[in-house]
């Protein structure tokens, strides 16, 4: 189900950019992994008085994926769910979604991910900016990694409170 999200190797002795990529991956895939033999209804049940769902976080890191590195820092341009009006739309699953379409949508934001990065050097800048001030992909990455992992830990505990299973990552 997760093809392109799978827990692989830290280098020890990498360079910068192949380490901190395996960890981002890494948090990529057990954030996804927390969705494995759940029912949609489960997935997508919220877990928190703020209406946090499981698969609410993994919709919510497609768009950040999208947002961090195919829009900011490539500056492809996105059209995103959320508005002012609406600013936690990425995390609402609607009724036409299911667990397959989310994690499709994942899926594809990460692989895009992956090949902007793979094209660019840490020391590159963002093609956009925030207030006149532009983005090595370093702090880009080291941001995603902290992000991630921020979510993957929420993800743990959903899961946890939706049916007791717990578990750091894959065996």
């Amino acid at each position: 189900m997760f093809v392109s999200m799978e827990i692989r190797p830290v280098p020890k002795n990498g360079t910068e950019k192949d380490t901190l990529l395996a960890m981002l991956d890494n948090n990529r895939a057990i954030l996804a992994w927390k969705l494995e033999g759940l029912s949609f209804e489960d997935a997508r049940r919220p877990v928190v008085e703020s209406g946090t769902s499981l698969l609410g976080l993994v919709k919510h890191m497609a768009w950040v994926e999208l947002w961090w590195f195919d829009d900011f820092f490539a500056g492809s341009g996105v059209d995103y769910p959320w508005s002012e009006d609406d600013p936690d739309a990425d995390f609402r699953i609607e009724d036409d979604e299911t667990i397959e379409s989310v994690v499709a949508l994942y899926t594809a934001a990460v692989e895009r991910s992956q090949r902007v990065v793979a094209d660019a050097a840490m020391d590159d800048l963002s093609v956009r900016d925030r207030k006149g001030e532009k983005f090595a992909l370093r702090w880009v990455v080291a941001h995603m990694i902290e992000e991630t992992a921020r979510h993957a830990g929420h993800a743990d505990i959903a899961r946890e409170l939706i049916d007791g299973t717990t578990g750091y990552m894959p065996s």
